[in-house]
């Protein structure tokens, strides 16, 4: 389970773009558990859930990836996670582990 910082501008349209965010980046429509977690499979992965935190300004999301997936659609899948994390986000890859360090350094 990872916790993603959400951009500035973001967060007021944040429980919208999480689910379309999945819409456009993998092409499915999500299933909702009773509490508010959107869940889909896609490519090489099992199940990709997404929920809102620390209320409403971060994004929590869990994986379970498939092991027997062949290389090149886990490197498809993964690019679509990407970009559905950029989407939603507001950060590129690159901004999101700068934020991951200096969280971790934070709590250190």
């Amino acid at each position: 389970m990872q916790e993603y910082q959400i951009k500035r501008g973001y967060t007021k349209t944040l429980a919208e773009s999480m689910v379309q965010g999945l819409r456009d980046q993998f092409g499915v429509e999500p299933t909702v558990s009773e509490d508010g977690h959107y869940i889909i499979s896609y490519g090489a992965l099992l199940r990709l859930e997404v929920w809102l935190g620390s209320g409403g300004k971060t994004l929590i999301v869990d994986t379970e990836a498939d092991k027997t997936a062949d290389d090149e659609t886990i490197l498809e899948t993964n690019r679509r996670f990407r970009n559905y994390l950029q989407q939603v986000t507001g950060y590129t890859t690159k901004e999101r582990a700068k934020k991951a360090q200096q969280a971790v350094k934070g709590t250190e």
